[in-house]
């Protein structure tokens, strides 16, 4: 395991946001990391080109309203993140 993630231990059990450097965005329960993926469990899988809303807008829905499960559990490539936070870590506005 590397220190990057081993600092990741304490997001383990909670809902976070992993953004992707392409239109995919990521949103459930941070169940495991390892060198290659991150293993989130209870989670929306959402391809950004649906539905007409922006990542930021629908990152915003999901802090406000819920996450809307569509997998029960997603590897996701580490190499493809380009940003993780806490779904607790979004302002609502």
């Amino acid at each position: 395991m590397t220190a990057e993630v081993g600092n990741l231990s304490e997001l383990l059990h909670h809902e976070v946001v992993l953004d992707t450097r392409g239109t995919f965005l990521y949103i459930g329960t941070l169940a495991a990391v390892d060198e290659w993926f991150y293993t989130l469990e209870d989670a929306d899988v959402h391809e950004g080109t649906e539905g007409g809303s922006t990542k930021e807008v629908y990152i915003m829905e999901a802090a406000k309203f819920g996450v809307k499960k569509n997998r029960r559990r997603v590897l996701v490539r580490n190499s493809e993140v380009i940003s993780l936070s806490l779904l607790d870590d979004v302002i609502k506005y």
